[in-house]
């Protein structure tokens, strides 16, 4: 289900000129996420994650991959502190 999801909203998330580092589908508590995560050579802003989750959304919308309800939530990738 993942890898069927990457590939549907790889091309976006690069469109929009960022990196799709990893996807998880996660329960915390008794609530499902989807958890995309992003990056790309500068900092990723909140503005950026809405911007992401505003052209992936239609996307998974239209696979419906996941039966149960979830919140999608797209972060960025932790960055280290050198």
């Amino acid at each position: 289900m993942l890898e069927k999801i990457r590939e549907s909203i790889e091309p976006k998330i690069n469109e929009l000129g960022f990196m799709l580092d990893d996807i998880l589908y996660e329960k915390e508590g008794n609530t499902w996420f989807l958890r995309v995560i992003i990056d790309n050579h500068d900092l990723i802003t909140v503005d950026d994650c809405v911007t992401v989750c505003n052209g992936i959304n239609p996307i998974l919308d239209n696979i419906d991959l996941i039966e149960e309800s979830y919140i999608l939530d797209v972060c960025s990738k932790e960055k280290g502190i050198d």
